[in-house]
């Protein structure tokens, strides 16, 4: 346990909080149990260390920080762990890498039932099914998901600007005055190219240079490693992931023809759709459908994205500028999707929370398409400033 101790206190020492994601004031730090899901590289490590130093600043024997995939736990147990820690007065245990641990679930479960005075915080894969674990956590945990970073926290962390986290109705209604407030302090096209290629994933502060293999490492490790754990795929169709992944990165937004791709991919129609489904939950992809989907259901996308823009900068090589819709939509799939229903509807691009039909497009993209529509509105790129309808693409990034 003093080797666990002396990394904790380690990482704790330099850590930085200068920069704080907007997400650390809706988690509810005081229940028992707080799940912490999200892809890999999007910065769930650092929201702990980070909320550790400012909340346990002076009372660091209180809490604990160990990671699963920790060397100490091949030989040791969480259990005898967790045990020893509230012996020595220990109140708060921070458990990172969860999936990482055998048979998580029930070991997180029994340290619950086991130790009623300790509160439990874990971060996980975005693959990670609490519902559907053996020991069925779903009744005990309070889940939040940790998405990248949105344009506006982009900004804020290079000190560029410290700008707030502003509604979608708030956009819709107010998205001059709005605009007006960020152009008065920065010029926005100076930094969102910069965004798109490669400012999603918080790890391009550690070098621009090794950006792309990073987040190629990333990819490979959710392909080879976290899916076979997470949803047991057979080692040997991890290539057919490969390919379907490869595909949809040169087409996106694709719109998918089931028994043309499960011929092309040599995979059974309902194996396709699922595996659709995991790049989904790995958010590799992002799924559009013309309607909701009951709880649990598998259907066919009706259109793919790449989840974010910079994943399609590196799989999809240099864009051409025929292919930048495709960027732009991305982008507001991304920013928008993290906290909105998202439909696609009959008319326009996106339908948001079952009421505003948004069109993307550059600066003179006008309104033909929707101009019956109520609640319609053109996301447009390109411009600083909106007016009526048309508001400014970079905008929507400035929703958490």
């Amino acid at each position: 346990m003093d080797s666990l101790l002396e990394k904790f206190r380690r990482k704790i020492s330099v850590v930085n909080t200068h920069f704080v994601r907007s997400v650390m004031e809706t988690i509810h730090w005081d229940a028992r149990l707080i799940g912490i899901k999200g892809a890999r590289g999007v910065g769930k490590t650092t929201l702990l260390l980070q909320h550790i130093k400012l909340t346990y600043r002076d009372q660091l024997d209180r809490v604990l920080y160990v990671s699963l995939d920790d060397l100490w736990f091949s030989e040791h147990s969480l259990a005898d762990l967790v045990d020893r820690f509230v012996r020595t007065g220990g109140e708060r245990i921070y458990l990172d890498e969860v999936h990482k641990y055998p048979d998580w679930s029930r070991a997180i479960k029994n340290i619950y039932d086991d130790y009623p005075e300790l509160q439990i915080v874990f971060t996980a894969s975005s693959l990670l099914e609490i519902l559907d674990a053996r020991a069925d956590l779903s009744r005990r945990a309070v889940v939040y998901h940790l998405p990248g970073l949105s344009f506006r926290e982009y900004l804020n962390i290079q000190g560029i600007g410290q700008f707030k986290a502003c509604t979608f109705e708030e956009i819709i209604q107010n998205h001059s005055r709005l605009a007006e407030g960020v152009v008065k302090e920065i010029k926005p096209f100076q930094y969102f190219q910069d965004y798109l290629h490669t400012g999603y994933y918080p790890f391009f502060l550690e070098g621009q240079e090794t950006f792309p293999m990073r987040l190629e490492e990333t990819i490979i490790m959710l392909l080879e490693v976290e899916l076979p754990l997470l949803r047991n795929i057979d080692i040997s169709y991890v290539i057919k992931l490969k390919q379907l992944l490869s595909i949809i990165s040169e087409s996106a937004p694709f719109v998918p023809n089931i028994s043309r791709l499960s011929d092309r991919i040599e995979i059974n129609r309902q194996t396709l759709i699922t595996y659709l489904h995991y790049l989904t939950e790995a958010r590799l992809i992002n799924s559009l459908y013309t309607r909701a989907r009951g709880i649990g259901a598998l259907k066919k996308p009706d259109k793919l994205f790449l989840e974010n823009s910079n994943l399609m900068y590196l799989l999809a090589g240099k864009i051409k500028t025929s292919e930048k819709g495709t960027v732009r939509e991305t982008f507001f799939f991304n920013q928008v999707g993290t906290s909105h229903q998202l439909l696609y509807p009959q008319q326009g691009d996106f339908l948001v929370d079952g009421k505003y039909t948004i069109e993307i497009g550059g600066k003179n993209k006008g309104r033909q398409q929707i101009r019956d529509l109520e609640n319609a509105y053109v996301a447009a790129d390109d411009v600083e400033y909106g007016y009526g309808r048309t508001i400014p693409l970079w905008l929507f990034g400035f929703l958490y």
